[in-house]
């Protein structure tokens, strides 16, 4: 008995087209090549030198002209508010003692990290201003967040409001999230991977500031810290920790090393700062210092200094 022929066949997809095979386990280091290649291109394209990151809280909410009653987020990168039993309590509750001692203290705290926020949207159109009046090809020491709400917002909407350019550097999560408005569109970006993310907060940077804040915050803060520690970068990476009395109250620095756990030239990888002005001074003098006068020297030929874009980081 003969068979009958099969049908003809459709032509395959091409692998790159191929979306099972892109988006399952055998397609993972395709996936992280394209969050570096794709990013690169695109700050190329863009002509990004180098950026300063605005580290800090996404959780609380600036006071925006009284508009609207401090809060607190569900979670780092979320747009949903936490539970009413989190949330700082009134003006009216607070008169009224009937709020929970954890309502009260966050009512405190919401105050102070509203605070922040202003601070942050300060200091990052201080920096842009100060930074669109260099003379250079490309765009320097370009605000930088990790593309959510709280201070990160807040720093993307300084730059935005001094007329500048500012990038995102959003996490896809298993909850709604959104990057905030105010981010260049063409600068917006989406990881899946974190390590692909820490890897473009850190290889572009110049200068870092970390504004208070939780979990994600102090994770890129030690991040950074122990890349300086060890030497691990090719250049000279100013960080500025925002907020003396938080900072020394969640972390005893000094303790570190009366243990011995760090050296006392460890205490000098960063600098403390109590207002946008003082910030903006400290990032300012670091960035001339470590960068522009040596880029001067080199046009000189009196230094050599690699292109930026092929710089080991």
């Amino acid at each position: 008995m003969s068979l009958k022929p099969p049908q003809p066949l459709a032509s395959a997809p091409l692998s790159y087209e191929n979306s099972d095979f892109l988006s399952g386990p055998d397609g993972r280091i395709i996936r992280i090549l394209a969050e570096y290649s794709e990013p690169l291109a695109r700050f190329r394209h863009e002509r990004i030198q180098d950026t300063v990151v605005f580290f800090g809280s996404a959780r609380f909410r600036p006071l925006d002209d009284a508009s609207r009653e401090l809060e607190i987020l569900e979670n780092t990168g979320s747009q949903r508010p936490a539970p009413p039993e989190e949330q700082p309590a009134r003006a009216g509750e607070a008169r009224g003692g009937k709020p929970s001692p954890l309502r009260l203290k966050r009512a405190q705290a919401a105050v102070q990290m509203a605070r922040y926020c202003e601070d942050a949207r300060q200091l990052a159109h201080l920096l842009t201003e100060w930074s669109m009046n260099l003379k250079s090809r490309r765009h320097r020491f370009v605000v930088t967040s990790g593309g959510g709400p709280g201070i990160m917002e807040a720093a993307n909407r300084g730059a935005w409001e001094a007329g500048g350019k500012s990038i995102g550097l959003n996490i896809r999560l298993p909850f709604e999230q959104q990057p905030n408005r105010y981010i260049t569109p063409d600068l917006n970006f989406e990881f899946h991977y974190f390590f692909m993310r820490k890897y473009w907060f850190a290889y572009l940077a110049k200068a870092l500031v970390i504004f208070p804040g939780g979990f994600g915050t102090l994770d890129e803060m030690f991040e950074i810290l122990t890349l300086s520690q060890t030497n691990k970068f090719a250049k000279k990476i100013g960080i500025v920790v925002y907020g003396s009395s938080y900072w020394k109250q969640v972390i005893d620095f000094d303790a570190l090393v009366q243990k011995g756990a760090i050296s006392p030239k460890d205490r000098q990888l960063f600098q403390f700062a109590d207002s946008p002005e003082e910030a903006f001074t400290l990032l300012r003098d670091g960035l001339i210092h470590n960068h522009l006068e040596r880029e001067e020297l080199w046009q000189e030929g009196e230094v050599e200094v690699p292109e930026i874009t092929h710089t080991r980081r």
